[in-house]
């Protein structure tokens, strides 16, 4: 069963890469990876607002529940037991930090993917276990 349904930019050359990274963790099938780019995307998911799901990362869990950035990244990390790498994160002290940085982050992916693979943007493409 899916424990979490994590809602990413597939043409985010930094983005996909987490997101193949995790999918090489979760062993145990807890993910469903979601690309927001990908078309029919609001049909198939009309509570997901595609614009803001661009803006900053959103996950829902299996009862429903939508979770919003690094509370994203710390649940699918921690799913993958992992989650010692994001549970700073989640400490009250800096949680506001991070969440800001965050948001930072997400607002300039493209041009930090820029500088950091020399890729803006790619080509959206599936996250397939079986192609990864």
């Amino acid at each position: 069963m899916t424990a979490l349904k994590i809602f990413y930019d597939g043409g985010c050359p930094l983005c996909l890469s987490e997101m193949k990274h995790l999918i090489t963790l979760d062993r145990q099938k807890t993910i469903d990876f979601v690309d927001i780019n990908q078309e029919g995307f609001q049909s198939k998911y009309p509570d997901i607002n595609r614009q803001r799901a661009d803006q900053i990362l959103h996950g829902q869990l299996a009862d429903g529940r939508i979770l919003l950035g690094l509370d994203v990244t710390h649940e699918a990390w921690s799913l993958v037991g992992k989650g010692k790498w994001t549970a700073i994160t989640r400490w009250t002290i800096i949680r506001p930090i991070a969440d800001f940085a965050y948001l930072i982050f997400a607002r300039h992916r493209h041009f930090l993917s820029r500088l950091i693979t020399g890729k803006e943007r790619c080509e959206s493409c599936s996250l397939e276990r079986e192609k990864c």
